[in-house]
């Protein structure tokens, strides 16, 4: 892994800086598999705590609540703007251009925000030319104003050489990918590094299936932290944009408080040794590098 940001202060008002220039917020909460009552509930939690911003996606049915959750706290704090909020989507499969274009401007309408943030491809399935003509789709809604930055989700660097090597408009400026201490992605996090494409990390906390391993234990209980903060630190200190989820209010609150603690170098390493390859999800969305030609 190349990026070390050990360094620098994180905290829910602290921002990561893309390749195009613009900025996005270093924590971000997630709201897969989330029903439209649990994501409405959890934004709303997540706003209240201080976060600014929400990963939501076609495929999880919950793009309109979390709009209306935006919506509901903007009109109460209105000293928050609709730019201090930052709003993610995803294309829920590759197609033809027209209809990428199409489902991109329902994708505006369903959230009720004027515009998307950050619209992901959400995965390479569909082969070559319906990627590159959704990431068409993806640039000239960028140039329209109805979206503000693209990127993809669950690419692999064959992916990104296609895209990279179609001379595209647009560089994709987020890869969201599956990463934490128990999946690490060394070769694809440096290669996204290496082209400076940022890395999203979505399950930072693998699902919450490793809070009790004995590392994870010790190393919470040296830094007086949560296992899931020792967790969500870590994608911070590699310079990554971590996404926790959770529909509970307290934990929403507590996995964000990590500004009071550094992990060591030589903690960061023993946590880079727990990779195991562990892919807990999203729909298993881990490829490998022959998908490229498919």
């Amino acid at each position: 892994m190349l990026r070390r940001m050990a360094n620098q202060q994180f905290s829910l008002a602290s921002r990561a800086k893309l390749n195009n220039g613009l900025t996005i917020p270093h924590i971000h909460l997630g709201v897969y598999l989330m029903s439209g009552g649990e994501a409405s509930k959890a934004v709303t939690y997540a706003l209240e705590a201080g976060y600014h911003a929400v990963d939501s996606a076609q495929m999880y049915h919950n793009e309109k609540q979390v709009g209306k959750s935006i919506l509901r706290f903007l009109e109460a704090h209105p000293e928050v703007k609709r730019e201090d909020i930052h709003y993610t989507t995803k294309l829920a499969s590759n197609s033809d251009y027209d209809t990428a274009r199409k489902s991109i401007t329902k994708s505006v309408k369903e959230c009720g925000l004027g515009y998307i943030d950050l619209f992901l491809l959400h995965s390479p399935y569909g082969g070559k030319r319906a990627r590159l003509e959704s990431w068409k789709a993806v640039e000239d809604a960028v140039e329209a104003g109805e979206v503000k930055i693209g990127g993809v989700s669950n690419y692999g660097e064959k992916h990104l050489d296609e895209l990279l090597a179609s001379n595209p408009r647009l560089k994709p400026a987020v890869n969201q990918i599956e990463v934490h201490p128990f999946n690490t992605r060394t070769k694809l996090t440096s290669y996204c590094q290496s082209h400076d494409i940022l890395v999203e990390a979505y399950a930072p906390l693998a699902r919450a299936y490793k809070m009790k391993d004995p590392t994870i234990l010790a190393l919470a209980k040296k830094y007086n932290c949560t296992s899931a903060q020792l967790m969500v630190r870590w994608s911070l200190q590699h310079g990554y944009v971590p996404l926790p989820k959770s529909v509970n209010k307290s934990r929403i609150e507590e996995n964000a408080k990590i500004e009071g603690f550094e992990i060591e170098e030589a903690d960061m390493e023993r946590m880079d040794e727990l990779d195991e390859y562990l892919v807990t999800g999203e729909q298993g969305f881990q490829f490998s590098s022959d998908w490229a030609t498919r």
